[in-house]
């Protein structure tokens, strides 16, 4: 078992797709091109750097990618605790000038270690 395993409780693994729009030139557009997680702004404003910066600030590993039907789709690693913060910000908070609509999770399961050893952007 891990360290961060052993001083956190159980590890968690879940899968997550969010679904919404973000302001863009006082505008609605859908949303894309971000980190899921989601919540996060269309690609020219870097979006997947908020949903990175959220789950390294947290301390939990994964990935994030923007799918074509314009939705943000990731998962999500670590300490119950701290996943459960990151679904909590992929559901309510995301990106600047973000409205989530709705964020489904899936395959939501204790891991005996990490697959990952960071959080990133997928293309």
């Amino acid at each position: 078992m891990s360290a961060l395993a052993k001083a956190s409780g159980a590890l968690k693994s879940v899968d997550y797709e969010v679904f919404g729009r973000v302001q863009v030139n006082g505008g609605l557009s859908l949303l894309s091109v971000v980190s899921v997680l989601a919540l996060i702004v269309l690609s020219n404003y870097f979006p997947n750097q908020y949903t990175e910066q959220e789950a390294k600030k947290l301390g939990v590993v994964g990935w994030v990618k923007n799918t074509s039907q314009g939705t943000v789709t990731g998962q999500v690693q670590g300490p119950e605790e701290k996943v459960n913060e990151m679904k909590s910000w992929l559901s309510k908070v995301g990106s600047p000038s973000s409205r989530i609509d709705k964020t489904n999770f899936s395959n939501e399961k204790e891991i005996s270690k990490l697959d990952f050893s960071g959080f990133n952007t997928r293309y």
